[in-house]
């Protein structure tokens, strides 16, 4: 088994995330126990997983019980002006309590107002942070349902009797490159994976021909950073061989032989 290959494929990562069938699990678990590279792969994945779930968990503010409690507990002192007894002494009283509940009224309407404004700041900017981590949560999990899909897709194609797996092996240029075509002679439908190419300089990209008759026919320019099957141009005829080139970007309308890459011929069956 080629296990760079089988882990591009992202089977492992369907497996973590319970996506496919009893029957594919059990191959995905017979080759765990084959392959320790599998097992290793598989953890490393489940703890990503796990990283991920982890980072949208939410701690609640430590501070808020105990700012409130301070704020109720907090003693306001409040000074009593004495005045001298005398027939006049009940209206003095009278006064006197009237301003100390005046006092104690509007201590009271400044904390409250305190109180308020502060709560709603802070519900505003706790407002703030949820939408802002429920819009990454929402992107994270739009991230992970394409790549499933992704995933799904190019399973689909692999495991279609009806698309022929042509290897491409390195040539002496670079002998431990490898690439694959998927060729549908139905469709005329054609994919790439990549297993190993190195990358490029910025102005330079891969061109991927299909020799028909004779001739090279352009399927397409690619980068080495690409995961899974990548769909390139329809092959129109029965290919013999596919071959990579490194081209200017943008590709050219004839291969550079001399900067071939890989190459593999398609086995009639």
């Amino acid at each position: 088994m080629n296990i760079k290959e089988y882990i591009s494929t992202g089977v492992l990562e369907a497996y973590a995330l319970g996506e496919l069938s009893a029957q594919e699990r059990r191959e995905v678990e017979a080759n765990l126990q084959q392959y320790p590279a599998l097992r290793n792969e598989l953890v490393k994945i489940e703890e990503a997983q796990e990283s991920f779930l982890m980072s949208a968990a939410m701690v609640p503010r430590a501070s808020a019980k105990r700012a409130v409690f301070e704020k109720i507990n907090k003693e306001h002192e409040v000074k009593v002006v004495q005045f001298p007894q005398g027939p006049s002494s009940n209206l003095f009283k009278i006064w006197k309590y009237s301003t100390a509940a005046s006092i104690a009224i509007a201590l009271l309407s400044s904390y409250l107002a305190y109180n308020y404004w502060d709560k709603w700041k802070k519900s505003e900017s706790s407002l703030t942070e949820l939408i802002a981590q429920n819009q990454r949560i929402a992107q994270e999990y739009n991230n992970v349902n394409f790549r499933l899909d992704k995933i799904e897709t190019d399973l689909q194609i692999t495991n279609n009797p009806d698309f022929s797996r042509i290897i491409m092996k390195g040539t002496a240029n670079t002998p431990q490159s490898l690439a694959s075509v998927y060729w549908n002679a139905n469709t005329k439908e054609v994919y790439l994976s990549i297993q190993n190419m190195k990358e490029l300089a910025k102005e330079n990209q891969y061109q991927l021909w299909a020799i028909i008759d004779g001739k090279p026919v352009d399927c397409g320019v690619f980068d080495a950073t690409i995961t899974g099957l990548l769909k390139m141009k329809d092959a129109v005829s029965s290919p013999t061989t596919f071959a990579v080139t490194i081209e200017p970007r943008g590709g050219k309308l004839t291969p550079t032989l001399e900067t071939m890459q890989v190459a593999g011929n398609l086995v009639k069956g």
